[in-house]
């Protein structure tokens, strides 16, 4: 009897433990979990579970290296947000499996990503056939994110160009992949930002290209000092 009390409060311990560190880790949805996320919850539940079944075993064992995947995970967040390489590393890029309404066989092979699997999230999407598609993005989360035509020719309704919305600068950095589905250059990008008041790309957090106009927010002064 007093195995299983002993085994019952080691689970209640470690339960309440891994909630702590979760929410110490940061809120996101499962599907947006990158693969070092992943790896270290999995590993969390294993040591977890390892300390519940060894209630012999000293529990500090089980807590150390708990700790230790908590703080690796808080220390690749930040460095995620502080480097765009390390991130890309990390979470990889989007990737465009349908532009203009043409499959992109290449990057669907890259991805390893078959026929099948967009078929099942065009469906997922309420797409019956690609041919409804103008543009399909693979986010780095697994998702695939839709733009149908039909959206595209309301667009251009109401303007005489359209195009899809993609971001040229990232947290002061330029895009080039970006840039090319624009037909862009970098000096072309520089010295559009210099008309508009942004001589120092450093400072804009956040600047897309549609329609022939840009959307630009800038760094918070807080954040760029």
């Amino acid at each position: 009897m007093e195995a299983f009390v002993h085994i019952g409060l080691r689970t209640i311990f470690m339960y309440v433990l891994i909630i702590i560190i979760f929410r110490l880790m940061g809120k996101r949805e499962i599907g947006e979990l990158n693969i070092l996320d992943l790896v270290v919850f999995i590993m969390i539940a294993e040591l977890a579970v390892i300390s519940i079944e060894q209630p012999n075993s000293p529990i500090v064992h089980s807590i150390f290296p708990m700790i230790m995947l908590m703080l690796i995970q808080i220390t690749s967040a930040i460095l995620s947000l502080k480097s765009q390489r390390f991130r890309e590393f990390v979470d990889g890029r989007p990737t465009m499996i349908i532009t203009n309404g043409k499959i992109d066989e290449k990057a669907m092979k890259k991805q390893r990503y078959n026929f099948e699997d967009l078929l099942v999230q065009l469906r997922e999407k309420d797409v019956q056939d690609v041919k409804e598609v103008e543009y399909a993005i693979l986010e780095t989360s697994g998702k695939l994110s839709v733009f149908k035509k039909e959206e595209q020719n309301q667009k251009k309704t109401k303007t005489k160009t359209s195009s899809l919305a993609l971001p040229l600068i990232l947290d002061g950095a330029i895009q080039q992949r970006n840039l090319i589905e624009f037909d862009k250059t970098q000096e072309w990008l520089l010295e559009q930002m210099k008309k508009q008041g942004y001589p120092d790309i450093t400072q804009i957090s956040y600047c897309s290209y549609d329609n022939e106009a840009f959307f630009i927010d800038q760094k918070d002064e807080s954040s760029s000092n």
